[in-house]
Parts: C-alpha cells; structure tokens; sequence
C-alpha cells in the first residue's frame, strides 16, 4: 500500500510547508525531489493531519510509467525526478529466504521468467529483467528490499506492504540499517501494528482502518494514534465518512487508492477527470499507480 504536498492557499503557504516538511526541490539537490527529515518530529508532522486542505501522493508498487517497471529503483527514481512521494512497495522471499520485492506471487506478469517467486533463487531471480506496464521488457533487475532501504534513505519514504514476508524479518532488516525514519510499515491488524511498535516506537505505520470493527481493534492495540496514517478505502464515502472524522480528530491522515478504480481507466483525460473528482472528497493521502498524473492535476487546482 509509493508522497507529495500541494498547499492551495496560496505562494506564502506553499513556501512555508516546503521549509517545514522536509521536502527538497529538484534545483537544491540538481537531480531528484527529495523527502527528508533530519527527526521522527519533523516525520511525524508531514504526516500528520492538519486540516489545512494539503494532499499527500503515493506511489503504489512504485509507480508506473513507459519504460520503467514497478518494483524498482529506477522506477522510484523516475518518480521523483518529476516530483516529491512516498512510495508503497512490496517484500517477497525467495526459496533462499532473500527478501525481494514484487507485488504477485508469481513472476509472470512483471517478468521475463515464469512460476512462483518462492519456488526461485535470489541467483535464478537475476537473471530476469522486469516488464513495463504494457509487457515491454526494460533492462531492470529484481532489486532487494535491503538495496532499497539504502538507496532511500535520505530521498523518500518506503512504505512496506504486507505479503509473505515474516514481520520478523522486516524488523530484523529495519534494525540492522536503523531505518525507521524512512521505512513505514503497511499493518492490517492492531495485533500487527503492536509487534512493530514494541520493537520500533517511533516507526511511522500505514493501518487498515476501513470499518469501524478496523479501526476498535486500532484503538485497543495501544499503538498512538501519532505513529498512523490510515487507508479507509477506494474514496471517501458516507459509508467511511464518520471513521475518517474521528481518524482526523486524533490527528490522522486518511489515505484512499486509486489503483484498482481510476487508474484502470484508458485514457489519461478520463483518468483526470476521476482523480479530480476524488480530489473534491478531501482526502489526506493518494495512492496511485500513476503518481505524476496525480500530481499533474494536484499542481493544476
């Protein structure tokens, strides 16, 4: 479950929130928009709610675009060279219990090679090179999660999916680079969210909170409230409307996806008009599988 921040009240608004989030301009750092925080304070606040109308963008596995396949670095990177995010990717094991990341099972879709990705080497694995969206074969490898918690430190925020992995593992990984300042964690359960926790106390966690029995088992784990930000669903809707109130009155940033709706659509215009759309609902956080199309309609209000 891949962060930018548009303030639309105005230049002096906009300039203060740069200064204050951590975000550092393509021109300061001559190639990449970058995510940085020298504190968990300073991290904590980005993401916190405000209530000042910002909206943050993920990028989910990544991002995609033309030429650059999900799951990778130099898919991260092609991100934000055109803008600030966080990104959700997702953790894998080999049949050598290598951590990798890949969002299915299998290796079909993103792939060269074929069959389960538990049923490979990390030395089968390097021998494929990844797919584009569209099935187009780029010249990017598998990367590690290792490789990727060093490659952004830093430049971004890494928001881990939960898939095969055991949590003990990631919080195994998460220790040896002491990175909890710029890996969050994707938890479904409250009991989840308290492994981490007693382990990392100032790790920042991406929770379920969808319903209301999501967001008790959240309130009973004994996590605060300042260590989430919640995804509530696909939208804001009246169904959800009332979690997302009492999620802000506690501080939190509700995150809806726009992968498996909106960015399914065709046309780059249709695909517009949607994120506009949900836009007008005020969410806190976008995901999204095309984050610089987000974005683009996100700097056009």
């Amino acid at each position: 479950m891949k962060s930018c921040m548009v303030l639309r009240r105005g230049l002096v608004a906009s300039l203060m929130f740069l200064l204050l989030s951590g975000i550092q301009s393509v021109s300061a750092q001559g190639k990449l928009h970058l995510l940085k925080f020298d504190d968990v304070t300073q991290l904590r606040d980005f993401f916190k709610y405000a209530g000042n109308g910002s909206i943050i963008v993920s990028g989910h596995r990544g991002g995609y675009e033309e030429g650059y396949a999900e799951n990778c670095i130099e898919g991260l990177e092609n991100v934000l060279k055109q803008m600030p995010a966080f990104f959700e990717i997702d953790p894998r094991l080999t049949k050598d219990s290598v951590i990798v990341l890949m969002h299915d099972a299998t290796l079909d879709r993103t792939t060269t090679g074929t069959g389960k990705v538990c049923d490979h080497t990390w030395k089968e694995l390097q021998k494929l090179r990844l797919k584009d969206h569209s099935g187009k074969v780029t010249d990017c490898k598998i990367p590690t999660l290792e490789e990727v918690i060093k490659w952004s430190r830093g430049k971004t925020i890494i928001n881990l999916d939960k898939k095969d992995v055991p949590m003990a593992m990631i919080a195994a990984l998460i220790k040896k680079h002491k990175a909890e300042r710029h890996v969050m964690l994707t938890v479904h359960t409250g009991a989840q969210a308290r492994y981490y926790y007693d382990r990392f106390p100032t790790i920042m966690m991406s929770a379920f909170a969808r319903n209301m029995k999501e967001f008790e088992d959240l309130s009973i784990s004994g996590v605060p409230w300042e260590n989430m930000i919640a995804y509530v669903g696909h939208s804001i809707t009246p169904e959800n409307k009332k979690i997302v109130e009492m999620l802000h009155a506690r501080g939190v940033r509700c995150m809806i996806s726009v992968a498996p709706t909106h960015d399914r659509l065709p046309s780059k215009e249709e695909r517009a008009l949607k994120y506009k759309e949900e836009i007008d609902k005020k969410p806190d956080i976008i995901e999204s599988d095309i984050p610089t199309e987000v974005w683009t309609v996100l700097q056009s209000r």
